[in-house]
């Protein structure tokens, strides 16, 4: 019953989806081999990115080439390792790989179970400036800055605001009872991940009430807005296209 209730709160509309994690249903994905793949977010629900949901067993392996796509690797559990340009890194909880267009890539659990968030968007280069590298990072390693309005609010930018990215990835925490300073209507689409806490979102004219794990899609000008709810502090990873003429 707790389960039922749980994937209730799911909705999906014209211009926004808001996910429970009781409805996320496993998909076989090509290049994945004795893992669980949970497709989030994709051109399917109407997006131009796709949002995964990977949980590796120790036994557990990803190997390819991406292609036209490039991936950004967020560690929500467990550990793994990642094989990129002759080089292997190892990831831990809060760690981030970007990973660009056509290049080989694989990636192994290191522990019995590793759950990996994953954003891949098809990759747009932009005249006259190189395509951006390849890198690991940790959370840990950037430094929170207040978001623009909300000194109770931090923003942590994990990949480099840069105008070689044509995707931005950020983690955002409030502190409770802070929100986001405006309902935001904008050009940029989302995809959102709940880690921490909970808190409410008012997507187009609806409300919905958030936990950790919940998922979110909105398309461009789809109004938003965001604020913590509860006695501790709440965050979200979020998606969006970036850097790009809009024509």
């Amino acid at each position: 019953m707790k389960e039922f209730l749980d994937s209730a709160r799911s909705v999906v509309k014209d211009r926004y989806a808001f996910l429970t994690p009781s409805g996320f249903v496993p998909s076989s994905l090509p290049g994945w081999e004795k893992a669980l793949c949970q497709v989030l977010i994709s051109p399917a629900l109407g997006a131009r990115f796709s949002q995964l949901l990977i949980t590796l067993q120790s036994d557990s392996l990803c190997q390819g080439n991406t292609g036209r796509n490039q991936y950004c690797l967020y560690v929500l559990e467990g550990s793994a390792s990642i094989l990129s340009d002759n080089r292997r890194h190892r990831l831990e909880p809060g760690s981030c790989a970007y990973v660009p267009p056509g290049k080989d890539v694989q990636l192994l659990s290191g522990a019995p179970t590793a759950r990996i968030l994953i954003f891949q968007k098809e990759y747009h280069p932009l005249p006259g400036t190189a395509n951006p590298l390849a890198f690991v990072t940790h959370e840990r390693e950037i430094k929170a800055q207040p978001f623009p309005g909300r000194q109770a609010a931090r923003v942590q930018v994990l990949l480099p605001a840069e105008p070689a990215f044509d995707m931005a990835v950020n983690l955002l925490t409030f502190q409770p009872g802070a929100g986001l300073p405006a309902v935001a209507a904008h050009v940029m689409e989302h995809g959102f991940m709940m880690l921490r806490g909970q808190g409410i979102f008012r997507l187009n004219a609806d409300w919905h009430p958030a936990q950790a794990g919940d998922v979110i899609w909105t398309a461009a000008y789809c109004p938003q807005w965001f604020a913590a709810l509860g006695n501790t502090p709440a965050s979200y990873i979020c998606y969006q296209d970036v850097n790009r003429d809009p024509m």
